[in-house]
């Protein structure tokens, strides 16, 4: 099959799939990239289709319903700035916390209330080089789904454990599993790297203009990054790294 009209019904329905009102109402989402889409299947997500642009030879691995589709068509789905000829529908997953398994001595990383999604892609990135158990998304802002948390995962986004939540139902599920809590806080009296992450530790990052809500920061160890310059704030995804590899750095020694 080859497409060769950007007015063809099927690539109408990979445009709307932009807007996170159709990914709710069709459960699909968008995965462009050859790394990403074979990272995707590598991972065992359900890709509906594979879209190729002529000439463009399917990603190793990917086993799909492969469809051809003219320069011309691509350029309409693509999202991208130098699109490499591969794109794939989705579907998503469900993300409940019942169903990550994470060991008492994991390694967890809550995302609270983020809104940017390269923020949130790049948090993705930073957990999955750092070895997290699980990412934890607390009263979710932006869509996990959508095409630039997937772009700035690099592929993490199906790497991870991810659950999704209520802050209240996220604190119920972190005290199940018995993790030390470490929320960060400019306000903190303890330093990012005092505490002891050996056993099990959950590291609560909020978004850089609210910070963590009074919910949080009366939960478990509040934590700071120490600033010594006229900034103020991290990006909230540089701020992961930091205290996530403080967190490795302690669990290696």
């Amino acid at each position: 099959l080859v497409i060769t009209s950007p007015h063809n019904s099927r690539i109408k329905g990979i445009v709307r799939l932009r807007k996170r009102r159709e990914r709710d109402l069709t459960g699909a989402f968008i995965i462009e990239g050859a790394r990403e889409v074979q990272r995707a299947a590598a991972a065992g997500i359900d890709l509906t289709a594979l879209y190729l642009q002529t000439g463009t030879s399917a990603p190793p691995g990917v086993e799909t319903d492969i469809v051809d589709v003219t320069p011309e068509v691509f350029s309409k789905i693509s999202a991208r700035q130098g699109p490499d000829g591969v794109l794939a529908t989705a579907r998503v997953w469900d993300l409940g916390l019942v169903d990550l398994a994470v060991p008492a001595t994991g390694l967890v990383l809550v995302a609270a209330g983020i809104e940017k999604p390269g923020n949130l892609g790049a948090m993705l990135r930073t957990a999955d080089a750092a070895g997290v158990d699980a990412v934890v998304l607390a009263d979710p802002v932006c869509d996990l789904f959508g095409p630039n948390v997937v772009r700035a995962s690099q592929g993490s986004l199906f790497s991870v454990q991810i659950g999704a939540g209520t802050s209240a139902q996220v604190q119920t599920w972190l005290e199940t599993t018995g993790l030390a809590i470490f929320p960060t806080s400019p306000s903190a009296t303890a330093a990012h790297w005092e505490p002891d992450y050996r056993s099990g530790s959950a590291i609560v990052i909020g978004s850089e203009d609210t910070g963590l809500s009074g919910d949080w920061l009366g939960t478990g160890t509040p934590i700071r990054i120490p600033m010594v310059g006229t900034a103020d704030s991290l990006n909230a995804s540089v701020a992961a790294g930091v205290v996530l590899y403080a967190a490795v750095a302690a669990r290696s020694g």
